[in-house]
């Protein structure tokens, strides 16, 4: 007996869990990419951005993080275009954006979280009624049932359970490491957002205090 006839001896909870499997599969592989591509060194992003913002090059700037094309380097675009209108306004649309491009990070994972519960509950869910099959057919042969008459269907029904925690324990593990990674990837976005702001209000006292020295000149 192969795989494939296991699986139809399953019932119809597997096409359940099979279901969920590919929409559990979907997820991961959607997450991987678009993890692998917010990805930036961001040591060097820092060194750029400070060079920009230093020089008051803000189409530099802005330049450099269309170049990018990461979640961080769109948080820091959309604030350097308020670079005119003083640094609160800097902090407010970076943090705005910055939360924007962390929901689109977790885009999905409450899916696959969804599917680490369900897709076990599915397989125990099969096996209870595969067991009550079983003890139905107990009942209808006056309990003169033999152990091959109930073997087949006991083993039918624990199938659904082990297909159900294949599904679930890999699902449950990839949603862990992407909740960490996006964790990780967070502390890297504070850490960009805290060092652009305060390299603009750097650069907004450093003009304060060239206009002062010119009034008192004057």
């Amino acid at each position: 007996m192969n795989l494939f006839d296991i699986f139809l001896k399953g019932g119809v909870l597997m096409w359940a869990i099979l279901l969920s499997s590919v929409i559990g599969l979907s997820v991961v592989i959607d997450r991987f990419i678009t993890l692998r591509r917010a990805k930036i060194n961001v040591p060097a992003f820092i060194i750029r951005l400070r060079g920009f913002i230093k020089n008051k090059d803000m189409n530099g700037a802005l330049s450099f993080c269309m170049q990018e094309k990461s979640p961080m380097a769109n948080m820091v675009r959309k604030g350097l275009k308020k670079f005119n209108l003083g640094h609160e306004r800097v902090k407010e649309a970076i943090e705005n954006a910055g939360r924007q491009e962390v929901s689109k990070l977790e885009k999905g994972l409450s899916i696959l979280a969804t599917v680490a519960g369900v897709a076990p509950l599915l397989g125990f869910l099969g096996t209870v009624t595969g067991m009550i099959q079983a003890f139905m057919t107990i009942e209808d042969l006056a309990g003169a049932a033999n152990p091959s008459d109930l073997a087949g269907g006991i083993w039918e029904a624990l199938t659904t359970t082990a297909f159900g925690l294949i599904v679930g324990i890999p699902a449950l593990a990839f949603y862990n490491y992407f909740v960490n990674a996006v964790k990780r990837f967070v502390g890297d976005m504070e850490t960009v957002a805290n060092d652009v702001v305060d390299s603009v209000q750097d650069s907004a006292h450093l003009q304060l205090g060239i206009d002062d020295e010119v009034e008192i000149e004057l």
